[in-house]
């Protein structure tokens, strides 16, 4: 069992930054690709970016390439995603999700674990 709590959310200017976390716990929490999902109000939930367990392969998604930056700290079982550039469309409730059965979490459906979600609001 593995669970995940995500933290450092919050309001942001346009432009500016934020970086969340999520720190998972389990005995073998250091072995699962971790990826972060977010939804908008009234909208799907969406992959926004991933890494896999070594933190030596990532995606993002097209609309935050350039601008969010995911690491990986394994011996404290955090992943970090820095947010950058912010736009008000990034607007969301973030998810953190695990996997420990793939190389990298890029859909809903491949998500064995989820995380409480952190609200990300960006003011324009």
């Amino acid at each position: 069992q593995v669970q995940l709590v995500e933290s450092g959310g919050g309001l942001a200017q346009a432009g500016g930054s934020l970086r969340l976390s999520c720190a998972a716990s389990g005995r073998t929490a250091s072995t699962y690709a971790m990826g972060w999902f977010r939804q908008a109000p009234g909208k799907e939930r969406e992959f926004a970016a991933a890494i896999n367990w070594g933190g030596n392969v990532i995606d993002y998604t097209d609309s935050v390439k350039g601008r969010f930056i995911i690491s990986r700290d394994i011996a404290r079982n955090t992943v970090y995603p820095q947010m950058n550039s912010l736009k008000p469309e990034d607007t969301a409730v973030y998810y953190c999700a695990a996997n420990s059965r793939i190389g990298l979490l890029r859909t809903k459906r491949d998500a064995n674990y989820w995380g409480q979600g952190t609200q990300v609001t960006v003011s324009s």
